[in-house]
């Protein structure tokens, strides 16, 4: 299964990427991990990369899709792969059909996560994590047992600095922007499947699988 999963930041993909990969024994795929991998290896797309992340500036298209064409190469990605956080823009899943019509593949799903943009300021805003274990607790949904306090080692628990609501809110801002437009993209082709975010983090999971099995 080839699958890409799609949803602003705070709906849940990392969670439901590791249920995913889980279920259908894919490899997690993200460009992020592909950056660091390639950059720690001192290849040379990962120089290149090196050269423009230095600068502050963002890696251009033709790099990134030459640095996940690669990735999707690799033995482990036979069977599918699960890509979280690529596609970002309309060029860049132009770029990646291309990239996979070249290898003789194409895409079976893309998994769009959708909340309300209030429900996700909410849900990053109350977000506490423990320093010490990086266990996550929630103000609302699964607060710890005593106030400030990691359950699970004693450690203190503290708000990121960029779960502020200004932060949050300007990253679904971006992402709406940018990357809202791949659903009617891939709504248009077809394999696009819709998922209730919104729902208790098991039944998403159960949601995911039950659309993905059909």
């Amino acid at each position: 299964m080839r699958a890409i999963l799609l949803g602003p930041p705070g709906a849940g993909k990392g969670t439901q990427a590791e249920t995913i990969v889980n279920e259908f024994s894919i490899p997690h795929i993200s460009t992020g991990d592909i950056f660091r991998k390639n950059i720690k290896e001192g290849t040379a797309l990962g120089k290149k990369a090196m050269e423009y992340m230095d600068q502050g500036k963002l890696v251009p298209d033709e790099l990134t899709v030459e640095l996940v064409k690669n990735r999707l190469l690799e033995d482990d990605c036979k069977k599918g792969f699960l890509l979280d956080g690529f596609p970002r823009t309309l060029n860049q899943a132009d770029a990646l059909e291309d990239a996979l019509k070249s290898m003789g593949q194409s895409l079976d799903y893309v998994i769009n996560i959708r909340v309300r943009k209030e429900l996700l300021v909410e849900r990053a805003v109350g977000r506490r994590i423990c320093k010490d274990c990086g266990q996550t607790y929630h103000m609302s949904f699964n607060k710890p047992s005593k106030e400030g306090v990691c359950d699970n080692c004693g450690g203190e628990l503290l708000q990121r600095k960029d779960d502020t609501k200004e932060t949050v809110e300007n990253r679904i801002n971006v992402y709406q922007e940018q990357t809202e437009p791949l659903i009617d993209y891939y709504t248009k082709k077809g394999i696009i499947v819709n998922i209730d975010g919104e729902k208790p983090i098991a039944q998403v999971s159960k949601d995911i699988i039950a659309e993905l099995r059909k």
